[in-house]
């Protein structure tokens, strides 16, 4: 026997894989990002001053810290913004996550070129630290670099890829638009809208020529 007219198909939403479930990736993305964050509250650059041009007062000092807030300034903004998007990809619907997916990239780039930056030319990045503690710059000074920079540049690299997740896994993530449920495709009942049986159009036409229907 057939089956029976009108019984509605209903489908199995496949298991949402562990790493593309909504809350373990926007928690991913928001640890990295305020990973990135709490690097900049730390010293990234320790510069030693030479007594014989700086004076035995500011040599006396252990050496000038450098937070990377100050050796870097964008990583900071950078950060903030890629924790902005991580939160709200959680409640944007499939274009917009597109949207927050190339911002959170552009943010993970430039953290990695800015501390990338420091690492390469520490001196350069230390040098506006410099002038504003001694009054003094393009001094010739020994600058040493911290772990921070390094675990930024890390830490950005992976808030990248977490990105790139964004999308793939947003299929398996509930509709919250209209325009997202039109875009998933078919409808409710076997994909297809369902289509008025022949005999009852056939009867309606007959009416509408002022026929008999029987």
């Amino acid at each position: 026997m057939g089956q029976p007219e009108g019984t509605v198909k209903t489908t199995t939403r496949p298991a949402v894989p562990g790493w593309a479930r909504k809350s373990t990736l926007v928690l991913v993305i928001a640890a990295l990002a305020l990973a990135v964050f709490g690097t900049t509250t730390q010293t990234w650059l320790t510069v030693h001053l030479d007594p014989a041009q700086l004076g035995a007062a500011v040599a006396s000092q252990d050496g000038l810290q450098v937070q990377g807030s100050k050796a870097a300034t964008t990583v900071t903004a950078l950060a903030l913004v890629a924790l902005a998007g991580g939160l709200a990809a959680s409640i944007a619907g499939r274009v917009a996550r597109w949207v927050i997916t190339a911002i959170i990239l552009l943010a993970a780039a430039g953290i990695v070129a800015a501390a990338a930056v420091v690492l390469a030319d520490p001196l350069a990045a230390a040098q506006g630290s410099i002038a504003a503690a001694t009054g003094i710059s393009g001094s010739s000074v020994q600058v040493d670099v911290t772990v921070f920079p390094v675990l930024a540049v890390v830490a950005g690299v992976l808030l990248g890829i977490s990105a790139l997740a964004i999308v793939p896994a947003g299929r398996y993530w509930k509709s919250r638009t209209k325009y997202d449920a039109a875009a998933a495709g078919g409808t409710a009942v076997g994909g297809t809208a369902s289509a008025a049986p022949a005999d009852e159009i056939d009867s309606w036409d007959r009416l509408s020529r002022g026929d008999d229907p029987t």
